[in-house]
């Protein structure tokens, strides 16, 4: 009896970490893809500080709400980088990763039907005035950031309950810095899946 409780614990905790994961990567997903075709069709009067902002907001607000149960990845990169250094273990990396598939493909589809589907519904665009090797080089460096930055809220706990804020600031703070020449996209879920429901594929290979 003990063996058969613990192993339902295990699979309810696993499905809220999974269902969390959904949630959260709607969330951010749509305010990411979101605020790009929403300034779209407004003639871009908004600009890149509405399209950082955005982004902002829904990774500070799902860090909060999700952060205690699932650590609130909501990318497939930070996924792997929990694995790699061993916050993940090997069991629940398939289950993050087809959470954060549905979630964005979930986010892109509602994207779509309720805000409209101007700029190739907000899939990431590098901007080829820009040699390869530095869009390469600055995709990394936002991802890179990024980490950091989430790493640094693991190592200390929740930065005093500044993680949301932290987190989200520096997701805004490459997008509002390399968005337009990148594309700072950080996450291959967000890029992909505006990518794919908008058939605008060409640019994947950066993301």
């Amino acid at each position: 009896m003990p063996q058969k409780l613990k192993i339902t614990n295990r699979l309810t905790l696993a499905q809220k970490k999974f269902f969390s994961e959904i949630i959260g990567t709607f969330t951010v997903v749509v305010c990411a893809t979101g605020s790009v075709v929403f300034d779209a069709e407004v003639g871009g009067i908004l600009g890149i500080s509405f399209i950082a902002f955005a982004p902002f907001v829904g990774v500070a607000v799902s860090v909060y709400l999700f952060g205690k149960i699932s650590m609130a990845h909501f990318n497939p990169a930070v996924t792997v980088g929990y694995l790699i250094t061993k916050h993940l273990p090997r069991n629940l990396l398939a289950v993050y990763i087809c959470a954060e598939l549905i979630g964005a493909l979930l986010a892109s589809v509602f994207v779509k039907l309720v805000i409209g589907i101007e700029a190739n519904l907000g899939a990431n665009a590098p901007n080829y005035m820009f040699p390869l090797p530095m869009l390469f080089g600055i995709e990394i460096l936002a991802s890179a950031l990024l980490m950091v930055v989430i790493y640094g809220v693991v190592l200390t706990k929740g930065l005093k309950c500044l993680s949301g804020i932290a987190i989200g600031g520096m997701v805004g703070l490459d997008i509002y810095f390399f968005g337009l020449i990148s594309g700072a996209s950080m996450n291959p879920v967000r890029s992909l899946a505006p990518a794919l429901l908008s058939g605008t594929v060409t640019d994947l290979w950066l993301y």
